[in-house]
């Protein structure tokens, strides 16, 4: 009696045991999966290196930005989020203006502002819409546009599946600032495609592109990037490498490829 209910005890445990590992995983790749929408209902902070070259009319010009990207949501009511992204950029770039030499410092912040059902719709889509705000921090003149700005912001996205596939846009006018600087008058438009495995491995292929309404202008990036979801002491953190392409710049935009390196840290809450 007491070997068959060591025999029993053992078998339970084993069977617990395995459906946890199962539960974890399930998770595992659940989060890996929800940390390609960019409006979930997680706080994280993604921290993301992006280095740019051929850059200004000479085409000699580089510029590394480091952007820290805090996303913290808020529980409105039962039924809305308020997710807050911002995007806090700092700048290191040299021979991108003639004869200036190199700058480096604080970048202008971009607030992002999305009201987003807590549920899905009916039909699986995951949308919230907002205002974008434009601070001019910039602590050098040169990597700054020394302007107030704001405008609409809106995202919609589907999870089907392993995939994860939508856009997030927004425009920018600026309405105060140093009257000798150009006018803000941009449209941003960020459309993209993930796909999860059950290994917490991610692809994602995405684009960064801005319109410009003044000078008439293109700036396009394609950007295709490998994340993969680990626990280091147990805080989730989605670590991710990236390689682009410009297609389509300004005379004095930059040119070739683009390099990203990012982690994208999963705070509790």
């Amino acid at each position: 009696m007491v070997r068959l209910f060591f025999r029993l005890a053992v078998a339970l445990i084993a069977a617990v045991l395995s459906v946890t590992a199962v539960a974890e995983e399930k998770t595992e790749k659940d989060l890996a999966q929800e940390l390609t929408n960019p409006i979930a209902d997680l706080m994280t902070i993604p921290i993301q290196l992006n280095v740019d070259d051929n850059i200004g009319l000479n085409d000699k010009g580089q510029k590394t930005t480091l952007n820290i990207q805090p996303v913290i949501p808020f529980q409105v009511n039962e039924d809305l989020n308020l997710i807050t992204r911002t995007i806090v950029p700092v700048v290191r770039q040299e021979d991108i203006v003639t004869g200036q030499g190199s700058q480096s410092g604080l970048g202008d912040i971009n607030v992002q502002l999305f009201f987003s059902p807590r549920k899905p719709t009916s039909s699986g889509v995951i949308w919230g819409g907002g205002a974008v705000l434009l601070l001019p921090t910039a602590t050098d003149s040169l990597i700054g546009a020394e302007k107030w700005g704001a405008g609409p912001a809106g995202v919609a996205l589907k999870m089907n599946g392993p995939w994860t596939y939508g856009g997030l846009a927004n425009h920018i006018w600026s309405f105060a600032g140093d009257d000798d600087r150009a006018d803000i008058n941009n449209t941003f438009l960020q459309p993209f495609a993930a796909y999860t495995w059950s290994n917490n491995w991610t692809v994602s292929l995405q684009s960064e592109s801005t319109y410009n309404w003044k000078q008439q202008e293109w700036s396009i990036p394609v950007n295709v990037s490998a994340a993969k979801l680990v626990f280091p002491g147990g805080l989730p953190v989605s670590l991710q490498a990236g390689v682009g392409r410009w297609l389509e710049t300004p005379d004095a935009g930059p040119e070739g490829w683009r390099f990203r390196l990012q982690a994208n840290i999963v705070l509790p809450r």
